[in-house]
Parts: structure tokens; C-alpha cells; sequence
């Protein structure tokens, strides 16, 4: 059977298995964990304070230029991380989830505390089923990236006319399309980084950031499949 060396840190490993991709998988899932947590901790804060509520909700500067600065954040890490170090890339990913949170936290307002819970946990077990789908997988998901690009395209589209035209049969269509192709997405995103980690032979800067920018994706996959059930299964208040 042939060997092949792994370095993590000052230590070698020699086995027929790739140490170095599963270690840096473990880090994709406890980033998007760690993410996770801080939006979920910070979206549950803000819902609390009335004056929090009051400082982003009653002003569409303040609201849009938050979500503008979630769009900023992502298009910085995923086009300049390799110019930044890990720790500055890491910062920029916990500014990310804490904004996104804050943006979140509407939901406790919309929605009740138990349908908010419970979709939470079918969006784990989904998200759960086709992470070890797409890991576990022999079959080769690259030709399912094209499909749903033009997918999420056409749903963003989807999205921005029934802002206008505000139908509820439209937006629960948009949705169940949403989850579709977002858990699609999953399973696509953990082969596709897992792929990237298979000729991985050092757990160092650049792969630690490489794990860093499969951690924001999948952490994207879980709260668009978290948000696009909650409309479908949600109790509204």
C-alpha cells in the first residue's frame, strides 16, 4: 500500500489517508459552527433591545448600509483573502456573522420562538444529510455548478420581482426553489472543498484560509436553507 508523508506543524504523519484534508475539514465545520453561534447569539441580543431594534429597523440608511456592508465583507474575503493574513481574514468572517445577525434578528419578531427552534433543527438535519452526502459521495458533483449558478440567478430575479409585486403564492414558490438549490449547494460546496483539501499536505496560512473561505460558504448554504424554511414552515406572531 503506498504511503504518503503529512506535516502539521512539527509533527509527520505517515498513513495511506489524507490527515491534513480531514484536520482542515474539521476547521471548515468548526469555523461555520463558531459562525453560526456568533450570528445566532447576536441576532437573539439585538431582538431583546428595543433600542438596538429601534437604531437598525427605523432607518433604511442604517438597515441597507448594514447589508450593504455584509455584501462588502464577503466580496473582501473571497478576492483579497490570500493578501491578508489569517487572523485579519478570521476578524473579517466574525464582523460578517455579527452583522448578519444583527440584520437576522427581525425574524424574532416575525416569527415564534418554537417555529424559529424548530426549523433550526430540520435545517441542521438537512444541512447535516447532504454535508455527508457531498463528502462521502464517489460521484462526481462538478457539473451541478453551472446548473444551480443559473439557479441562484434566476432566484435572486425571482426575488426582487415579488418585492414588487408582493405575492404570497409567488414568494412560498421562491422559497421552496430557494431550499432546493441551496441544499443542492451543500452537498456541491463540501465536495468542492474537500477537493481542494485532497492534495493538501500542510496545515499552514494559506490552507488555514482556504478553510476559512469553505467555512463562510457553507455558513451561507445553512442560513439561506434556515431562512427560506422559515417562510415555508414558520408560525408567524
Amino acid at each position: 500500500m503506498e504511503e504518503n508523508n503529512f506535516r502539521l506543524g512539527n509533527t509527520t504523519f505517515t498513513d495511506d489517508v489524507n490527515v491534513v484534508g480531514t484536520v482542515l475539514m474539521r476547521k471548515v465545520f468548526s469555523w461555520m459552527a463558531l459562525a453560526l453561534l456568533i450570528t445566532g447569539l447576536t441576532a437573539w441580543v439585538v431582538a431583546g433591545s428595543e433600542q438596538l431594534l429601534s437604531i437598525i429597523f427605523s432607518s433604511r440608511i442604517t438597515f441597507f448600509g448594514l447589508i450593504i456592508g455584509e455584501l462588502a465583507l464577503v466580496v473582501a474575503m473571497t478576492s483579497a483573502i490570500h493578501r491578508m493574513s489569517l487572523s485579519t481574514a478570521t476578524l473579517l468572517m466574525v464582523l460578517y456573522s455579527v452583522i448578519n445577525g444583527a440584520t437576522m434578528s427581525s425574524i424574532f419578531l416575525l416569527y415564534t420562538a418554537d417555529s424559529i427552534a424548530s426549523t433550526f433543527f430540520v435545517t441542521a438535519g438537512t444541512f447535516g444529510a447532504m454535508s455527508l452526502y457531498g463528502y462521502a459521495t464517489k460521484r462526481d458533483l462538478s457539473s451541478w455548478g453551472n446548473i444551480l449558478f443559473m439557479g441562484l440567478i434566476g432566484l435572486i430575479i425571482a426575488g426582487v420581482v415579488n418585492m414588487f409585486w408582493m405575492n404570497n403564492t409567488f414568494s412560498l414558490l421562491v422559497s421552496a426553489i430557494g431550499v432546493v438549490i441551496f441544499v443542492a449547494l451543500t452537498a456541491y460546496d463540501v465536495q468542492k472543498i474537500k477537493t481542494l483539501f485532497n492534495d493538501a499536505t500542510e496545515v499552514n496560512e494559506s490552507t488555514q484560509k482556504i478553510a476559512l473561505l469553505g467555512a463562510l460558504s457553507l455558513y451561507l448554504d445553512f442560513i439561506n436553507i434556515f431562512l427560506y424554511l422559515l417562510r415555508l414552515l414558520g408560525s408567524r406572531k
